[in-house]
């Protein structure tokens, strides 16, 4: 698996997985409803922040991370990102590498910590596998995301030190 920056020709192959699971509404605070081209100017982001891709022998996008800066001015130390890992390739580490991938991102950026602002309770799989790279849960918004099928659920926030 490589990763790699991302670029607009990109695009195509993350939208169907992007949409997928942004639609379902189970594990990000986007509209369900969003759009190809607003979705395009979410997810790729442009310098200092960085979008990436992991792709297979093949070339075939696995899934993708943003990464950028969590807050501006006096908080601009600390680094955030998202990922998602197309359905179809999951099982496979992509998403650790991925967020591993991000660490070092962030690490070699200079930022002092990176906090993930909104992790869906329920979404065990990804704070499991934040958990096992170093980050915990340092507070949770109770009731903060509305699952559809769980209903209100609590938004993790999650930090680590790098």
């Amino acid at each position: 698996m490589l990763i790699r920056e991302a670029t607009a020709a990109d695009w195509p192959a993350i939208w169907p997985f992007f949409h997928r699971i942004v639609a379902a509404g189970e594990t990000f605070t986007f509209p369900t409803d969003l759009g190809e081209e607003e979705g395009a100017g979410w997810w790729l982001l442009s310098a200092p922040n960085r979008t990436v891709v992991a792709v297979d022998d093949d070339g075939t996008v696995l899934g993708s991370a943003k990464m950028n800066r969590n807050h501006q001015g006096n908080g601009s130390h600390i680094a955030s990102a998202s990922y998602m890992v197309d359905p179809g390739h999951g099982g496979r580490g992509v998403g650790r590498a991925l967020c591993a991938y991000s660490v070092e991102w962030a690490r070699a950026a200079g930022f002092r910590a990176m906090q993930f602002n909104a992790v869906v309770e329920t979404n065990e799989h990804a704070v499991r596998l934040y958990r096992s790279l170093g980050f915990t849960v340092i507070g949770t918004l109770p009731e903060g995301f509305r699952h559809p099928t769980a209903g209100y659920v609590g938004l993790h926030i999650m930090h680590r030190a790098l």
